[in-house]
């Protein structure tokens, strides 16, 4: 069991352990001894619902990275791969089989495609001639990971270029098997809403699972009472700005992959007398980002300018709570400090690395260029200048600032002005590609393509409209005690989470305007319940709303629900869903076509 997943409502151990037994009873199908050849990119994701022992237990001795030539030599009667449904894979698979063919003593093969099987991949491993020499061929449907007691991710890097780029339905309908796999485990949800073409879809896919499933009528309790499924491209503003939560600007300085930080190790290394700082370590150093740590839980979610005073308030009863020892006389006092000795050691480890983690992003967040950028994108959101060229974008360019920083820039200018003027980006563009190439053109047809960097259509800017309605800039913000969500962006209030808030209280119906400016269709769908499984609600009980982003959702906005979660009369708990835990950067970086 995995403490950290079950601290909320929902305990999301379930589906965790459900995905582990689907494992264990594939790799018992392979009976004798395994090698595992593993597509490198499911091995993070894989990390987090199955630990090395796991596997051990049910006999796999070796593992390795699905590579191009020979597979290392492993003495094992089984050897498994797991891919994702990747055609490029399937050409190094064969040339694996066919060298291991020609090596000797005959193997079994079996092959385990995550999510879901598919037809091309297999078609292509018999044009190759090794479609036979698997015995296996399944399917492991891990469409929801999760992350933490109230995150769940599909780990779908391509998703929102799929989506909206290609007009590739695929992760759609994973994320609409997740939903399914969550309902049969967790109750029917009975309400839906949604805001978006790919929104209308999953409703519209998940609907029609469970009118194909009508024989097994779903007798669990409900726990959810509501899903929200937003499109990404409904708030293509909030990723692009810079988060300013800790673990917001951890992700956005250092990227959190699969909840694991990489970060440089001279911070991190012991401090030892007369060593004169020889012989620093140069692995970066490796820590886990979840709610299992005490002091993570607490600051991860805070503005940045808040964290260093919960830091050196927890020094401080740290230290006093080591100095108890002193006062310990009697042998049971001295006997429950030293019981309590662990916990306090953990704790010390903890806010030694939280303070050096925090040191390095004050050097960033302290630097003039971070404030300059922070100043412009501030500008934008709050409506100033958005419809000139920016003269600090102009610097970035002259200067071949890192161009994914530059249209991130230029990206939030035209989502606060409903696109630019022709002339105004029209400038932009060859700016960016007299500095940084003409192969960058396709990148750019593409960020046009996904609405991220347009033309101004109409010649209107509804923006101004969409910011007083939903209220998404307010100019005093308590970063310290925060009252309202605009706290993780020090000003500006997420768009996305702003909606979910609305629908909870008072409902859509008060921002009908602003719906019909956005883009895609919004609506409401009702999943009859059978009878004696309607939920009562007790007086002073939240509602549990899951809320899925299609297309990738930051930690600001994750931080910004789950402080709605925890207002004293917010009156509904979320649950967070997603194909992507992305930042802006991540999300732009998967856009660009990657020059030949």
């Amino acid at each position: 069991m995995a403490a950290h997943l079950s601290y909320g409502r929902v305990n999301l151990n379930v589906l965790r352990e459900a995905v582990r037994r689907e494992l264990r009873e594939f790799l018992d199908k392979c009976a004798g001894s395994k090698a595992i050849v593993w597509d490198e990119y499911l091995t993070g994701p894989f990390g987090l619902i199955a630990q090395y022992s796991l596997l051990k237990e049910h006999e796999v001795e070796k593992m390795f990275t699905l590579k191009g030539s020979r597979l290392p030599a492993a003495d094992v009667k089984n050897i498994i791969f797991f891919v994702r449904p990747r055609l490029e894979l399937m050409d190094i698979i064969a040339e694996n089989v066919l060298s291991e063919d020609r090596r000797g003593p005959t193997r079994d093969f079996h092959i385990l495609f995550v999510p879901r099987r598919s037809l091309l991949c297999e078609q292509r491993l018999k044009d190759l001639g090794v479609l036979g020499s698997f015995i296996h061929r399944d399917e492991y449907s891990l469409d929801l990971i999760p992350f933490d007691g109230d995150l769940l991710s599909m780990e779908s890097e391509g998703a929102f270029k799929e989506c909206y780029l290609e007009s590739d339905q695929t992760s759609l309908y994973h994320a609409a098997k997740g939903l399914m796999t969550m309902q049969a485990l967790y109750g029917t949800i009975p309400q839906i809403f949604g805001k978006g073409e790919c929104a209308r879809q999953v409703a519209n896919m998940m609907i029609r699972m469970k009118r194909e499933f009508t024989g097994s009528q779903n007798s669990i309790f409900p726990v959810f009472d509501n899903l929200l499924l937003l499109d990404r491209n409904v708030d293509l503003l909030t990723p692009l700005a810079t988060q300013l939560t800790y673990e917001g600007l951890i992700d956005e300085i250092y990227g959190i992959q699969n909840s694991y930080v990489k970060l440089p190790p001279e911070k991190f290394a012991p401090k030892k007398q007369g060593d004169g700082g020889k012989e620093l370590p140069t692995e970066a150093k490796k820590l886990q980002l979840n709610s299992a740590e005490e002091l993570y839980a607490e600051i991860r979610d805070k503005n940045f300018n808040a964290v260093g005073s919960v830091l050196s308030k927890k020094a401080k009863v740290i230290s006093a709570a080591f100095e108890e020892r002193h006062n310990a006389k009697t042998v049971g006092e001295i006997k429950q400090f030293v019981s309590q000795l662990p916990h306090m050691q953990a704790a010390r480890g903890s806010l030694a690395n939280h303070t050096s983690i925090a040191e390095l992003i004050k050097d960033v967040t302290t630097s003039e260029d971070f404030f300059d950028k922070l100043t412009a994108e501030q500008e934008f959101m709050s409506g100033v200048d958005t419809d000139k060229v920016n003269s600090y974008i102009e610097d970035c360019i002259a200067q071949k600032h890192p161009l994914i920083k530059v249209l991130r820039l230029v990206c939030l200018q035209s989502v606060c002005n409903s696109g630019l003027k022709q002339k105004v980006l029209d400038y932009y563009k060859r700016e960016i590609l007299q500095t940084y190439g003409y192969e960058h053109i396709l990148t750019l047809y593409n960020l046009e393509k996904v609405g991220l960097l347009k033309p101004q259509t109409g010649g209107r800017n509804n923006y101004p409209t969409i910011r007083k309605t939903l209220r998404l800039w307010m100019d005093d913000v308590n970063e310290q005690n925060p009252t309202d969500i605009s706290y993780v962006y020090s000003g500006y209030a997420p768009l996305s989470v702003r909606l979910a808030q609305l629908l909870s209280r008072p409902g859509w119906r008060s921002i009908e305007e602003v719906l019909r400016i956005l883009p895609g269709p919004h609506f409401e769908e009702r999943q009859p319940l059978p009878t004696g499984l309607q939920k009562k609600r007790q007086p002073g009980e939240n509602r549990v709303t899951l809320i899925f982003f299609l297309g990738g959702v930051t930690f600001a906005e994750i931080a910004a629900l789950r402080f709605l979660s925890q207002l004293e009369d917010g009156g509904t708990e979320y649950v967070i869903a997603t194909t992507k835990l992305m930042n802006g950067a991540s999300w732009i970086e998967s856009l660009m076509e990657k020059p030949f």
